[in-house]
């Protein structure tokens, strides 16, 4: 599992290093990105939260393996915005584009957040992974509230 998460991280940090103009010929590329990585970020995310929520047996290691991929796959979507790529079947509100400023803003707070849980993953520590879960929780519910369609 450990191997599989290192190969999924360095695929996705490679990825995130590309500029987003050379990584989307077409807007619709953009989108699917974008969608792809918030998917696998609620997947991941998922997982912690469960074991945090006490919905699921608590996994130190299963939770610190997710977060270290979580931590990867937050600072991924964000390039994906670029200007023109609110077309098709986008769940982005137009705010995203009007408000880049905030909407940046509210990203960088997610990634901080995505960082502050892995820490405490490392530690192992449930209530700290439970309070460090919760501002997760807390960043994504806010960035859907303004930047997200219903």
């Amino acid at each position: 599992m450990k191997k599989a998460v290192a190969i999924t991280a360095a695929t996705l940090a490679l990825f995130a290093a590309f500029p987003a103009a050379a990584q989307f010929a077409k807007p619709a590329d953009a989108v699917k990105y974008r969608e792809s990585a918030f998917k696998l970020m609620a997947t991941h995310f998922g997982r912690i939260n469960a074991m945090a929520q006490g919905k699921v047996p608590f996994d130190a290691k299963a939770v610190q393996a997710n977060a270290e991929v979580l931590s990867v796959i937050a600072k991924l979507p964000w390039d994906a915005f670029p200007a023109g790529s609110n077309v098709g079947k986008t769940e982005a509100k137009p705010e995203v584009w009007s408000q880049p400023e905030k909407f940046k803003s509210g990203a960088q707070l997610l990634i901080d957040n995505v960082a502050k849980l892995d820490t405490a993953a490392r530690a192992g520590n449930l209530d700290q992974i439970k309070a460090a879960a919760g501002e997760v929780g807390k960043s994504c519910k806010a960035c859907h509230e303004t930047y997200k369609k219903d």
